[in-house]
């Protein structure tokens, strides 16, 4: 074998190392059963957030779903599979500050904080493009929305609840606020009585 075929017979063989490399890393995500999209599935059975990491230690024993979690956050998640019908999450804002985000397998989409409460009651609505026009043609004429409605870019994600404790004492209000907040799937409006006479 001359010089240049034993040349270029390793350079094929580097270079479909590497594709194969750079597609098991790729794959990994979509292979693993450990990663944060299929830890949360576990939590569409549950109406408030399932635990990930909490403060006081007063839930039951699990595995630490982030390698290096805040001390001064509690976290939950909800997760959601829009099939089912629009995720609502709802909450009260208090003194502690919370957040929700949402995400989906590429990572987080929207983002918002107590501070977007109105009237002390925070309600986001995940839905689809077809669930949001649907809400928006049973909307009333000149009826406010309290709600905060987000179109999801994929169908099934979940949400990330956060409450911060700025101080030692105020440890468990933040794991209670974590657990106050409601995660439901919202069912279409039942007919009304006066909706059958019309």
């Amino acid at each position: 074998m001359s010089r240049a075929g034993l040349l270029l017979a390793t350079a094929a063989g580097l270079v479909l190392a590497g594709l194969v490399h750079v597609a098991a890393v790729l794959a990994i995500p979509r292979f693993a059963e450990g990663d944060a999209f299929t830890r949360a599935k576990a939590s569409e059975s549950l109406d408030h957030p399932l635990r990930i990491h909490d403060l006081t230690g007063g839930g039951p024993p699990q595995e630490a779903w982030l390698p290096d979690p805040d001390p001064a956050v509690s976290v939950g998640v909800c997760s959601y599979d829009l099939d089912d019908g629009p995720m609502r999450v709802s909450a009260q804002a208090g003194a502690l500050m919370l957040s929700v985000s949402v995400h989906g397998r590429r990572g987080a989409f929207y983002a918002l904080t107590d501070q977007a409460a109105v009237r002390g009651s925070l309600d986001l609505v995940v839905m689809t493009r077809a669930q949001f026009d649907e809400a928006l043609a049973n909307d009333q004429a000149g009826e406010v929305t309290r709600d905060v409605r987000i179109i999801a870019p994929v169908r099934r994600g979940f949400a990330v609840v956060r409450a911060i404790a700025a101080l030692p004492s105020q440890r468990a209000a933040a794991d209670a606020a974590v657990q106050a907040v409601s995660c439901t799937i919202d069912s279409p409006a039942e007919p009304t009585a006066e909706d059958g006479k019309r």
